[in-house]
């Protein structure tokens, strides 16, 4: 049986890949296996068939047989340890991976995600010109940390792995800011982990869903 995976029907990102059935969708490319999209509205993400899988109505979930499981980076977890190809075989190498993969979406993206809800949502209020630089500050800090860390090594540690996957997914979020391009060695990372043939059929696949409307 083949897992299914919900995705948004309109997505917000409008085809620019970073709705959070991306990283799944790669994911399953990465690992060469098969999967379905079923596409939803916003509307039928807070009903009660879809919040019963996922409690907060988001997207995006994945069920195969009797499992269903929510949060993309737990979703992309389960795709790298029941197929070979995101997490080393190596015990200790496997560990830092997931570690990575926490650090990606724990510790890197909630300062991302912050600027990107200023951005849209708070760009009227009166404080909002004060409060955007104080969390480009805190971008700044984790970018610098995170590029110290990269230094001139392709990937996070030794090969490409569901860490780097992760972590590539989250800084593509920083999209044009410019923030990105203050760390020559880190915009590198993203263009490699963008380079990649699972990432470009992912990206294309999603892609897909905003031309078909």
């Amino acid at each position: 049986m083949r897992p299914t995976i919900t995705a948004f029907e309109h997505s917000p990102d409008r085809g620019q890949g970073l709705a959070r059935d991306m990283p799944v969708r790669w994911a399953f490319e990465e690992v060469g296996q098969p999967y379905d999209v079923r596409l939803m509205s916003f509307g039928a993400m807070k009903q009660a068939g879809h919040r019963a899988i996922q409690p907060f109505g988001q997207i995006p979930t994945y069920e195969q047989g009797n499992l269903a499981l929510f949060e993309s980076g737990a979703i992309v977890l389960h795709i790298a340890e029941r197929h070979g190809g995101l997490l080393p075989p190596d015990a200790d190498a496997r560990a830092r991976a997931i570690m990575w993969m926490f650090a990606a979406l724990s510790t890197v993206e909630p300062p991302i995600v912050e600027r990107s809800i200023a951005l849209l949502s708070e760009r009227d209020e009166p404080w909002h010109a004060q409060r955007l630089p104080l969390v480009e500050a805190r971008i700044r800090v984790r970018l610098a940390e995170l590029s110290a860390r990269l230094g001139d090594a392709d990937w996070l540690d030794a090969a490409f792995s569901a860490g780097d996957l992760l972590m590539v997914q989250v800084l593509r979020r920083l999209g044009s800011s410019g923030l990105l391009a203050e760390h020559p060695n880190l915009a590198a990372y993203v263009a490699r982990g963008e380079a990649r043939p699972a990432f470009r059929r992912a990206f294309a696949a999603q892609k897909a869903v905003f031309a078909a409307l």
